[in-house]
């Protein structure tokens, strides 16, 4: 085999490794409650508390059989083993698509969209707005570990996932993404290969430059969402841990499965009480990222991303950009948006879903992608 090849994977959990957890988590010990034992300091042990009574009873047999009724396989694109879900749609002229995942998920994020996407006649769409649908796991996240060498910025993740959809043939394909997965799409735009359609993304991370020109152009909604984005970068506090310490981050989040469930606590809004996510699906996410031991590799990317930084000015995407902003999320503000990015021809606002809306609200997310690119056409 060459490190080219493209192998069959298949993800089961030896009985050991889930006596193994069940075994922690029966041997959970709670932190001294803060006053109040709110979200305001972070994970609450009254979340905790019941989370890990769930997750004890968790089935992870049917989670597991679920993840491997999609078609799993795994290359290497310079020198690192990456992971990939693929689900060719039966519609003839479907368009490539690549789904970028979240921090601190996985390739998992994006379960409830693939059939949506892959066959939208069956969920009120039309046959000439189908996708083949490639999601893949970063490096260092999910099953895509060990990571093997330093320096797997977005930019590089970029690159890979235009290595990996034409080894898999598609000559011409876009991509959405959230978070982690909407800064590689970024990246994706900014690199624009031969070929590209355009970026569909949840978050476009543009700030304030200090000129007084943008704020005069703002509208009142705009304001609300400074202050959303202030408390957004104050609750962040993950990034500038994982972007120092991601050694340290990791080993007590490998060691500890109730360690690694409340730093999850984003799959909860980052604690605003908000999140439409189901806890069952907080538990598949999170053991997935229990089982394949990936804490390190996913705390290290924010460590090289915060290495890679430069001072020079932020460069324009210029590729068909679209943005679709949920209320309970990071709020992009378009003055600013426009400003990194000189092609946003989609925009759309919904009222109900947050900074994971692929699992809060799956039918809006894979509607709004399917608008963006059926306007490309």
């Amino acid at each position: 085999m060459t490190n080219t090849d493209i192998r069959p994977f298949r993800f089961e959990v030896t009985q050991a490794e889930l006596d193994d957890l069940t075994a922690r988590l029966d041997r959970t010990r709670l932190p001294q409650p803060a006053p109040g034992d709110t979200w305001e300091h972070g994970t609450p042990n009254h979340y905790l508390r019941e989370a890990v009574v769930a997750w004890r009873a968790f089935d992870w047999r049917a989670a597991e059989e679920r993840i491997n009724s999609y078609p799993h396989f795994t290359t290497e694109i310079e020198n690192q083993p990456i992971h990939f879900i693929h689900v060719e749609s039966q519609h003839a002229g479907a368009t490539p698509l690549l789904l970028a995942h979240t921090y601190p998920g996985s390739s998992v994020d994006y379960l409830d969209l693939i059939d949506r996407l892959t066959n939208p006649v069956a969920h009120g769409g039309r046959a000439e707005d189908a996708f083949h649908v490639v999601v893949p796991d970063a490096p260092g996240y999910g099953f895509s570990n060990p990571v093997t060498e330093p320096g797997w910025t977005t930019a590089r993740v970029a690159r890979a996932y235009d290595t990996l959809m034409r080894r898999l043939g598609y000559q011409s394909y876009g991509v959405h993404g959230s978070d982690h997965g909407a800064m590689v799409a970024r990246e994706l735009g900014l690199l624009n290969p031969e070929g590209f359609l355009g970026l569909h993304v949840l978050q476009l991370f543009s700030f304030p430059s200090g000129d007084p020109a943008e704020f005069e152009r703002l509208e009142p909604r705009d304001y609300a969402g400074l202050e959303h984005m202030q408390w957004f970068q104050k609750v962040g506090g993950y990034n500038t841990m994982n972007a120092s310490r991601p050694q340290t981050v990791a080993a007590g989040l490998s060691d500890s499965p109730v360690g690694m469930l409340a730093y999850s606590e984003l799959f909860n809004s980052f604690g605003n009480g908000t999140s439409l996510v189901p806890l069952e699906t907080i538990l598949t996410e999170v053991s997935v990222n229990w089982f394949a031991n990936a804490a390190a590799g996913m705390a290290r990317s924010y460590f090289d991303n915060a290495a890679a930084v430069t001072e020079e000015p932020t460069p324009v995407n210029a590729a068909p950009t679209g943005v679709a902003v949920f209320a309970a999320d990071f709020q992009t503000i378009k003055v600013f948006a426009e400003r990194d990015n000189s092609n946003i021809v989609h925009w759309s606002r919904f009222e109900k879903g947050g900074h994971f809306a692929a699992l809060e609200v799956p039918e809006t997310v894979a509607d709004d992608i399917r608008a963006f690119f059926a306007a490309l056409r």
